[in-house]
């Protein structure tokens, strides 16, 4: 008897036309630019110019920041995305006990408008676009930026950028949450609403996949579990009285890139299809801006290994070229060395140029949707689509996404996943380059950024100071005002802007706010 070198796998090795039996282009590709948006948002996509490059960047002091941010667009990055502390996510000012030994360590610390016009010093906000990952506080710091931009003289039409404010999946997957469900809803609405009026040209959500694949979801999961989120965040601006189309189109999602390449290419275009289609048909959006699905997309931390850093340049690029490959809207490259600590400046550079090489030298960018029509791609598309829209009636069956949360149905499923992926990995069926094989057993340190012990300290200081220039009088009644708009039905976000005029803190607000809402209870 001869050994087969076969590898086992449930999926067939070679593709071939039977496996795209009764599978009509025009209703499941069209093309690109137009309904049902498989092959990409725009006609012409990389070709009229090339995606939004953003690297994620966020620690210490807004000083440190803001010089990393003048750094990274001297080196021709062409938007930012700002990482926040963990104390200003979850709603609490620098000298908050709660706080303590977490300020400035996973990103920057903002307590206050003086914080944020430190940040964007010298940053001309009326000709960048500016990603904001913030969710439970997402209001505050969105009207801080605003404030900023409008003292730099920048009009309400040329203020650009995202905040995440996506708060179902920090239920789901992350965990800085503040309030209850229905408030944080609440909230993200009045969100919506302030910028249709107030900010045209802000995208108020980035519906985000991202963490729930890091938690540990599988591909379909990840568009499941997103996309349920996103139907729940039109349902119910839609019954706070806002018309679908007037927001629809400044909703934008945001996206893992994972290791296996074509899964991640089809479940792009499998989320933008499957998107389309309900917008269309289920919440009976009108306009075809409605209709379209744009994204930004952040390679893998969860890949990122200590072991054989280098080995991460790999992954990324490989990720990186997935997202493109996918047609991305914009995309942040990881460095190789956020699995040590915070980047170096040298390995944001590194990150950086991946994306630069991959658009200016591969190719990649000549053609729209050049896999489609891929025997294999369009079979993982069709499966990938198929295996979301199970979960998701899943979803609509026990009320929609907010009462499966409730129910736990999608941590569970999550955690299900997870703990089959490490038991893969356990067993060496996943190998993990350097980790379960490959193994060197002696490396070389790589240098890792350390963040000053004394910034706590400072910014403590700073905030001590700021407290004792302002009216502390006014900005006790404009807090109070918070507290009773809250109690009631009307927008939020005007009482906020009103007290973060005259001084009053992230946390502060914040504190107003659950002072009425109370806090969740996970």
């Amino acid at each position: 008897m001869t050994e087969s070198n076969e590898p086992e796998s449930s999926e067939p090795a070679v593709y071939r036309p039977s496996d795209l039996e009764g599978w009509d282009p025009v209703r499941q590709l069209g093309e690109p630019g137009q309904y049902p948006f498989t092959r990409g948002p725009y006609p012409t996509m990389y070709q009229g110019r090339p995606w939004t490059m953003r690297q994620y960047a966020g620690f210490g002091t807004a000083e440190e920041t803001n010089g990393r941010f003048r750094s990274l667009l001297a080196a021709g990055q062409t938007g930012l995305s700002v990482a926040f502390d963990l104390p200003t996510q979850m709603g609490l000012d620098s000298d908050d006990p709660l706080a303590a030994g977490e300020v400035g360590k996973v990103g920057v610390a903002i307590d206050s408008i003086e914080d944020m016009r430190r940040l964007f010093a010298d940053i001309p906000l009326g000709e960048v676009t500016t990603s904001m990952t913030i969710n439970s506080t997402a209001a505050i710091l969105l009207l801080l930026y605003q404030l900023v931009a409008e003292e730099q003289g920048v009009p309400a039409d040329r203020i650009r950028g995202t905040t995440q404010n996506d708060i179902l999946k920090e239920y789901i997957a992350r965990g800085t949450y503040i309030y209850p469900v229905g408030p944080s809803m609440r909230l993200v609405t009045n969100v919506i609403a302030y910028a249709a009026k107030e900010l045209p040209s802000w995208n108020t959500i980035s519906i985000s996949g991202y963490h729930i694949r890091e938690a540990g979801s599988t591909a379909a999961q990840e568009i499941a579990f997103t996309i349920g989120n996103g139907l729940a965040y039109v349902r119910a601006a839609a019954k706070a009285g806002l018309d679908v189309d007037d927001f629809l189109p400044r909703l934008s999602f945001f996206w893992n890139s994972h290791n296996d390449l074509f899964e991640e290419v089809a479940k792009f275009r499998a989320a933008r299809r499957l998107w389309a289609r309900l917008m269309k048909d289920e919440v009976g959006a009108k306009s075809p801006a409605s209709w379209r699905m744009r994204f930004h997309t952040q390679t893998a931390g969860s890949t990122l290994t200590a072991q054989q850093p280098h080995n991460n340049i790999v992954r990324t690029t490989l990720q990186a070229l997935a997202a493109v490959l996918g047609g991305t809207q914009s995309l942040h490259t990881n460095s190789f060395d956020e699995a040590l600590g915070l980047p170096t400046e040298e390995s944001a550079l590194v990150a950086l140029r991946t994306q630069q090489v991959i658009a200016n030298e591969s190719g990649v960018t000549r053609s729209v949707d050049p896999l489609a029509g891929s025997y294999y791609i369009e079979s993982l598309t069709d499966s990938l689509e198929a295996d979301a829209a199970v979960l998701l009636a899943q979803i609509e069956a026990l009320g929609g996404a907010e009462a499966a949360i409730e129910a736990g149905f999608q941590q569970n499923e999550i955690e299900k996943s997870a703990y089959a992926a490490a038991k893969a990995i356990d067993s060496k069926e996943t190998i993990v380059v350097g980790v379960n094989d490959f193994i060197v057993p002696e490396e070389s340190a790589v240098p890792v950024l350390a963040v000053d012990p004394q910034l706590e300290q400072s910014q403590v200081e700073g905030l001590t100071e700021w407290r004792s220039r302002r009216d502390n009088d006014g900005v006790a009644a404009h807090l109070a005002a918070i507290a009773d708009v809250a109690r009631g039905s009307g927008n939020l976000l005007y009482p906020i802007r009103s007290a973060l005029e005259v001084g009053a803190t992230v946390g502060e607000v914040s504190a107003s706010m659950r002072s009425v809402f109370g806090r969740y209870q996970g």
